[in-house]
């Protein structure tokens, strides 16, 4: 059961383009987005707010530039834990939340157990990623990397209309 199915609403149409229009450009003002919605602004804040109470609208960010960081490159790591008792799932995870450098983690079926997305600054950047902070983590049996080339989508989640 999905999101929409639990929460007992159902999204309409104009729900699903204030979504869009967010999704697209998160700093529109409440009159620029019921603008682009077709509401006055009133009924066009109102729906806002009810989408971030009913958690469809988890938050609000801000997209930054990685390269412009001095991190610009991505690797993506397969890890395999030596067991998988709530200790060790519990140390992984808090480690992996307090690494700047970890930009996801993904908890994944088949011959892993994790797939993590790291922000690094070349590959002496990842080596240091490597020696100083994932090689410390306990629990780790076997990892492997893949740097990524290019980006061809980014961050996007579909709302069907």
């Amino acid at each position: 059961m999905n999101k929409e199915q639990s929460s007992g609403r159902t999204l309409d149409a104009i729900d699903r383009k204030i979504l869009l229009a967010l999704t697209r450009e998160g700093r529109l003002t409440n009159s620029q987005l019921a603008e682009k919605v077709g509401l006055s602004a009133s009924p066009c804040w109102q729906r806002t707010r009810r989408l971030e109470l009913d958690g469809f609208i988890r938050g609000y960010t801000t997209v930054l530039d990685r390269e412009m960081l001095g991190v610009g490159e991505t690797v993506l790591i397969e890890v395999t834990l030596d067991r998988h008792d709530d200790a060790v799932l519990e140390t992984f995870g808090k480690a992996m939340a307090d690494m700047p450098e970890v930009i996801e983690v993904w908890l994944v079926t088949g011959e892993y157990d994790y797939i993590i997305k790291v922000a690094v600054n070349g590959t002496r950047g990842y080596e240091e990623f490597l020696r100083k902070r994932l090689y410390l983590v306990p629990g780790i049996r076997h990892s492997r990397s893949s740097f990524a080339l290019r980006c061809i989508k980014e961050g996007s989640v579909p709302i069907f209309g």
